[in-house]
């Protein structure tokens, strides 16, 4: 069993991130594909896939770690919504990051000397690699990922329901019974080797993630002693809710979202739901990069999108509001 150890300032520092990002999704769900045939919230996403998997995904699918093993995407590629900032991250993680944690984990299936050039920080086998990511993102999450943004924003809002309603303790409480259990001040987790943690005033971060069954999973910065550790959590234990994430019949509900907002800028919050700059944005509508900013201006000043500076570019996000409206024209679908 795994104990997880509060004081009082680890409980004030407890967040609930809005995502574990869109590329620690994608190599959980290459997981989810290979070792969880019959897991019933996903078997209408099994059916959806429909050969979309393609050679470009085969080097990330030799990393899918032995069953008693894992291997850590957040560390090596972050949390960031953005599959462009996730994929820079990976390109830049610290060699010490990328040696530890690809040495930690049993990788039966992976090229011997394509490790050994990860682990040394060559960057055309960590290209390799983004590519690879990006390629079995677009096969297997991207389809689906602005429900799964909704979905998750729903959780992230009961989340906060609960802490306003009873606290911290009945966060903890609720995470994800019958896995976990709060006897304050400890979180226990599942059964097994009896391992202590203690968070010594670093807090928690707990990280929704779709693609992920079983109990939670404890991580750790191994670049950073003091950061706070993530605790990664299934959202998806209900069929009902799964069978509507998956639902792959969205015409009418596309139909109605273009009316609404003009079909080029419907396809702009679609596609801002992974988070993206102004020029990837202009290459994914077709469009020049001046109506491409000037489509996000129009959806910014609705509200439905938000847009930050990065280094010499900016990033537009998708709001509650704009993945709430997303996530309801979806369901008319």
């Amino acid at each position: 069993m795994l104990r997880i150890h509060f004081t009082a300032t680890d409980l004030a520092r407890v967040r609930v991130a809005p995502t574990a990002g869109p590329l620690a999704e994608t190599f959980q769900s290459l997981q989810i594909l290979s070792r969880c045939r019959n897991s019933l919230p996903f078997q209408a996403w099994r059916r959806s896939l429909a050969g979309r998997l393609t050679e470009g995904s085969r080097p990330l699918r030799s990393l899918v770690p032995a069953p008693d093993s894992a291997l850590d995407l957040i560390a090596l590629a972050g949390m960031d919504p953005s599959v462009e900032a996730g994929l820079d991250t990976l390109l830049g993680v610290a060699d010490h990051t990328m040696r530890v944690e690809l040495e930690i984990a049993r990788l039966p299936g992976a090229d011997r000397g394509w490790l050994a050039a990860l682990m040394s920080g060559d960057l055309p086998a960590r290209r390799v690699l983004a590519d690879s990511l990006d390629a079995t993102h677009r096969a297997l999450v991207l389809p689906h990922w602005s429900r799964m943004r909704g979905h998750l924003d729903s959780y992230r809002a009961d989340c906060a329901r609960t802490v306003m309603d009873g606290g911290i303790e009945r966060l903890l409480e609720s995470l994800c019974p019958p896995h976990t259990r709060w006897s304050a001040p400890v979180l226990e987790i599942g059964r097994g080797p009896e391992v202590d943690v203690r968070l010594e005033g670093r807090g928690l971060v707990v990280a929704p993630m779709v693609f992920m069954t079983g109990r939670p999973q404890l991580l750790f910065d191994v670049s950073d002693e003091g950061a706070a550790p993530i605790l990664t959590v299934p959202t998806l234990r209900d069929p009902l809710a799964a069978a509507a994430l998956w639902d792959a019949d969205r015409e009418a509900g596309d139909a109605s979202l273009a009316a609404l907002l003009g079909r080029t800028r419907a396809a702009a919050l679609d596609i801002v739901t992974e988070s993206c700059s102004t020029t990837e944005l202009a290459r994914r509508l077709n469009v020049s990069a001046a109506a491409a900013s000037q489509h996000a201006t129009v959806l910014r000043n609705a509200n439905l999108i938000t847009t930050r500076r990065r280094g010499g570019a900016v990033l537009h996000t998708i709001t509650p509001l704009g993945a709430d409206l997303l996530s309801r024209a979806h369901a008319v679908g």
